[in-house]
């Protein structure tokens, strides 16, 4: 009896959906025994649109997350990262392949212990040889780590500052102009507080200087924005 596995695919470029699409395909092919229902997104608001009907009607199985996605359109969704903490609250079953451009051993830190995936792809590394083992392994056995995530994962005891939700958000506030005396209307902190949170990511980042421009041009590079 065929076992069918319903699949969403949250990402924003065609090239990729496709390609994950034809290789869910031809392990099913190969397979014999299981079927992938698969549907796409390719923005958050799409996304979220899907998961909501999911979520009244059985479920979803296996999801591919992009990281790299424009906020929603309401701005509570900022990223993949907010996205995939939106999945976890949804569905307790549900197994995550996270794919990211980044490799930024800060940035998979956080999306390690923030989102804990089953599955977790730097697209630098990906081969259709890889992606097949990545998704038979995280159907039957997870979890699977590419290349440089495993490489991260040796060096990550050095590295255990987490950039969490907070910080995000002040950061993406600080990218979009908002001022640091508009926080505290934003955010339940104090400008003390959100003053000491700066300087804490500015020291992480190795940022030099009294001013934000280059710490919020780091924290795009890696992924925070």
């Amino acid at each position: 009896m065929s076992q069918v596995i319903k699949v969403l695919i949250i990402e924003d470029h065609p090239i990729i959906i496709d390609s994950y699409t034809r290789t869910l395909n031809q392990i099913s092919e190969a397979n014999g025994t299981l079927t992938f229902d698969i549907e796409s997104a390719n923005t958050c608001d799409s996304a979220v649109e899907i998961i909501e009907k999911k979520q009244l009607n059985g479920g979803v199985d296996l999801i591919f997350l992009d990281i790299r996605l424009p906020s929603s359109k309401n701005g509570a969704i900022k990223c993949g990262e907010d996205l995939g903490l939106y999945i976890r609250e949804t569905f307790n079953d549900v197994k995550i392949i996270i794919s990211t451009s980044y490799n930024d051993a800060y940035r998979i830190s956080t999306l390690f212990k923030s989102i804990n995936p089953d599955g977790f792809l730097v697209k630098n590394d990906l081969t259709h040889k890889v992606l097949t083992e990545a998704i038979n392994t995280v159907i039957l056995e997870p979890p699977f780590y590419s290349k440089t995530i495993m490489q991260i994962l040796r060096k990550q005891s050095a590295n255990d500052f987490v950039v969490d939700k907070i910080d995000r958000k002040i950061l993406y506030e600080l990218s979009n102009g908002t001022k640091m005396n508009e926080l505290p209307t934003i955010l339940p902190l104090s400008i003390a507080a959100l003053e000491r949170r700066k300087r804490i990511l500015k020291e992480v980042f190795n940022v030099v200087g009294k001013g934000d421009r280059e710490l919020l041009i780091l924290a795009q590079e890696k992924g925070f924005v």
